[in-house]
């Protein structure tokens, strides 16, 4: 790539409403500089060291940031070279890694183990860009500042939470990435417990990355590990129109492949607040999930969804016998919005009251300013730019992650548990009503 071509990719990904920001677009780009590195060895990081202290010279601020997109095979050696050749000697370096951050718990640990010699803790930076979604960080305003839903949040008042992650594309001939991978490893092991940490941890002592990561990490401590008669798991196939292919006809997936690119599971949390609430967790390729939400949602938008359920326990008045239970539904992506389902009065001319579902609605969209909701990745690059750990994923936290689903992981690497197979662009494997029945969903 030239740094011509560099540029270009830039702008190609940049918004641009008006004129003043295609101003500030033209004045960053001539920031923005190209450096290509191939060559293994020493030379590249020599290079680039000598391109960064070229761009550093006669500047007060020599600070510097590495963004590691990476596949975790690399992690080491890259990060190593750069601590070598890159560190800054006069102000703060970061490094900023993406998941998947190793494969297990064991290997997990490996590479936090190889990473201590050259960066410290509070010098890596673990991107999840679900941390950086708006109504992710959502969450925790709408438990802990709103009474009318902090008092409700528990096992007396709530019967189950749900989180579904619904992708509608598949691996997109990526399958070979793909299945030395995996939804568990892709999405659950990290998104998911992610977004449920938040939905089930215990009050913070403060907003602190400190404070919140200690709380996120006791949560997820007391969750049971997945066991495998809790988990369905399954794989696509060709559509049902015979357009869209499936995961094992790439060429690079082995025709024998047992790599799940679906998997929905019930967790358990052991403590007094969720003793005895089962969280069902689900995400998958190549499905079209129908919405929770009663919203109209935009054309361009009827694909992927990533939506939190919380169901409140059924009214126990026998005098109101047609009430369905309060539902919250939380829409991470896309059009962001909370709707709350209630039960309301039928207007009309009747004896006695006839009870009906209705919804207060507060979805985003004609609410927020288009363009206000930033990007996930705008933010977290953001807090490290500015040093702020708070949506960065901790070491301990990511021991507690991986500790919850290792043993399944194990579990199907070695061949363990059946794939159901379901057709692309359908809701999944036709298994989960059973499934969900079984485990009174």
């Amino acid at each position: 790539m030239s740094h011509d071509e560099f540029i270009n990719h830039i702008k190609s990904s940049m918004k641009v409403p008006d004129d003043e920001v295609k101003d500030q677009l033209d004045d960053f780009c001539e920031k923005c500089t190209y450096v290509s590195g191939h060559d293994k060895g020493d030379k590249p990081y020599e290079e680039l060291r000598d391109h960064l202290e070229e761009l550093e010279w006669g500047k007060q601020a020599q600070n510097r940031i590495f963004y590691m997109a990476l596949p975790p095979s690399v992690f080491i050696s890259v990060s190593g070279q750069l601590k070598k050749y890159c560190y800054s000697k006069h102000a703060f370096s970061r490094i900023l890694i993406e998941k998947p951050f190793g494969r297990d718990l064991e290997s997990s640990r490996g590479l936090q183990s190889a990473l201590e010699p050259n960066w410290k803790e509070e010098e890596i930076f673990r991107i999840d860009h679900y941390l950086g979604k708006e109504m992710v960080n959502n969450i925790l305003v709408l438990r802990f500042g709103n009474t009318i839903l902090g008092s409700l949040w528990n096992r007396e008042h709530i019967d189950n939470l749900q989180v579904s992650i619904l992708e509608a594309i598949g691996t997109q001939g990526r399958g070979g990435f793909y299945n030395d991978t995996g939804i568990i490893r892709d999405v659950l092991q990290n998104h998911m417990l992610q977004i449920v940490s938040l939905l089930t941890m215990e009050t913070p002592g403060s907003f602190s990355a400190e404070d919140l990561c200690k709380e996120k990490v006791r949560v997820i401590q007391s969750m049971a590990s997945i066991k495998p008669e809790d988990t369905i798991i399954g794989q696509y196939i060709k559509s049902a129109d015979g357009q869209k292919p499936g995961y094992k006809d790439d060429d690079a997936v082995p025709k024998d492949s047992h790599c799940p690119t679906f998997c929905a599971a019930i967790a358990h949390i052991n403590n007094s607040r969720w003793n005895g609430v089962p969280i069902l967790i689900k995400a998958g390729k190549g499905l079209h999930g129908p919405s929770r939400l009663a919203l109209n949602l935009s054309p361009t938008l009827q694909e992927s969804k990533t939506e939190i359920r919380v169901q409140f326990k059924t009214t126990s008045l026998a005098l109101l016998p047609s009430t369905i239970p309060n539902t919250l539904t939380i829409r991470v992506q896309p059009d962001e919005g909370v709707y709350l389902q209630i039960n309301s009065n039928l207007p009309g001319l009747r004896p006695g009251p006839r009870t009906v579902p209705m919804g207060l609605d507060l979805t985003y969209r004609g609410r927020v300013p288009e363009g206000q909701i930033p990007d996930a990745y705008e933010s977290l690059i953001l807090d490290a730019v500015k040093g702020d750990y708070t949506h960065s994923v901790r070491g301990d936290e990511l021991d507690a992650n991986w500790r919850v689903f290792t043993p399944l992981l194990h579990f199907i690497d070695q061949g363990g548990g059946q794939l159901t197979e379901y057709a692309f662009g359908s809701t999944g494997p036709a298994a989960m009503d059973e499934w969900l029945k079984k485990h009174h969903l």
